[in-house]
């Protein structure tokens, strides 16, 4: 596994957890959940269908964890 796929893998894991936990936290409403649950279901089950999709849907999932990010933080999470 290469270091793109290990980011991928991380992305969607961040993405799934942020979702539970703005749901859990009331921070996301029912309607906000059920959007960002569609837009990765969609584009997930839609991947056979488009050529080169595959490679879009990770930035596609990072794009949503930055949406989440500030949603749910009301701005950027500093780091120091």
């Amino acid at each position: 596994m290469g270091s793109s796929a290990l980011a991928a893998w991380v992305g969607h894991l961040i993405f799934w957890i942020l979702v539970i936990w703005g749901r859990l936290t009331d921070s996301l409403g029912v309607v906000a959940t059920v959007v960002f649950a569609l837009l990765w279901l969609v584009p997930f089950f839609t991947l056979d269908y488009v050529p080169w999709a595959a490679g879009f849907f990770s930035p596609y999932v990072a794009v949503l964890d930055i949406v989440l990010v500030f949603m749910l933080f009301k701005g950027d999470v500093r780091l120091t």
